[in-house]
């Protein structure tokens, strides 16, 4: 029997109400991350990544809505489960990272104390068992001296050490999967590294699966098995990170390479993605089209219908009327 992902997304659809109708930030996104992999979700600003993220772990904030699709966690469907269900797998079994720690700790309290409310919210545990699995979880994310960091405040630590922390508290339970929303965005490129460098080796030794959302291809290029590329709501481009990244079948995810830093002679001017920004249909009434083609070279009238699934072989497609390339 095959074993179920860590985490599996079929037709999400995300809703919020705005003036004069509804804005869909997540428009029907389907995806897996298998147990012990890393899948990285990308897109510019206001793809829909972050709210991805939110609606899977129950955190979409009214008059936000998921109204459709299914999140299965392990096997099991934990779209839809009320508020005190969700509460109790949020943590122990599905766990989030935010770009900012400080969202995740609390200023006026010890790190130790926090971690140990986070063990024993789920497990009937002594204090000093909780601060001992906390201290285990500090080293396992490399922090040094981890029981000293127990006792200092979130104040006292650098940025990196402060998401050190969060991921940390993220594995104390040693969930299925770990949703990570830019955690190491804010932080200087050496550190940023090393970050990268522990979570690929904590999915590899724990079996934790990372959904990873970031904007930095160049992120994903070093970090993430999979990618799944969004745009407006939708995926239009997902397969094995290395091999989207080196031949990309979609206009908007060859536009966000080609964008990069990395390719370019120092000091040469960088191509802009592409003119115009992606949509903000908020009339109630679904675009069948392919969101992108506004802004696309290759965009021609037959766009305006939905877009196919075009396979490229070893489980890259784009769905696109004009891809790059031919299918193999």
């Amino acid at each position: 029997m095959t074993e179920a992902p860590a985490l599996e997304l079929r037709d999400l659809r995300t809703e919020f109400p705005v003036r004069g109708g509804v804005l869909r930030a997540v428009d029907g996104v389907s995806l897996r991350v298998e147990r012990g992999r890393i899948l990285g979700l990308v897109g510019e600003s206001g793809s829909g990544k972050s709210v991805t993220g939110f609606s899977i772990i129950g955190l979409v904030e009214p008059p936000g809505r998921v109204v459709g699709g299914t999140v299965l966690l392990e096997g099991r469907e934990i779209s839809g489960l009320p508020p005190a269900a969700m509460r109790r797998l949020r943590g122990a079994r599905v766990a989030m990272v935010f770009q900012d720690p400080l969202m995740t700790l609390n200023p006026v309290l010890k790190v130790g104390t926090q971690m140990a409310a986070a063990v024993r919210a789920h497990d009937r545990v002594s204090q000093r068992a909780a601060l001992d699995r906390a201290r285990d979880a500090l080293a396992i994310v490399g922090i040094p001296s981890p029981a000293e960091r127990l006792e200092a405040y979130p104040h006292q630590l650098s940025g990196g050490m402060r998401q050190r922390v969060a991921i940390a508290t993220a594995l104390l339970h040693r969930p299925a999967a770990i949703i990570a929303d830019e955690p190491t965005t804010a932080l200087d490129v050496s550190i940023q590294g090393q970050i990268l460098a522990e979570v690929r080796r904590l999915a590899d030794e724990t079996g934790t699966a990372f959904l990873w959302i970031t904007h930095d291809l160049a992120v994903v290029s070093s970090l993430a098995d999979d990618v799944c590329v969004m745009y407006a709501g939708r995926v239009v481009e997902r397969g094995p990170a290395a091999r989207v990244i080196a031949a990309p079948r979609h206009p908007y995810t060859a536009a966000l390479i080609g964008s990069m830093p990395t390719g370019h002679e120092p000091g040469a001017r960088l191509p802009q993605l592409v003119s115009g920004s992606p949509p903000r249909e908020a009339d109630g009434r679904p675009d069948p089209g392919c969101s992108f083609r506004t802004r696309c070279p290759r965009a021609a009238p037959d766009c305006a219908r939905p877009p196919p699934e075009v396979y490229f072989g070893e489980g890259q497609l784009a769905l696109c009327h004009h891809p790059l390339g031919a299918p193999s």
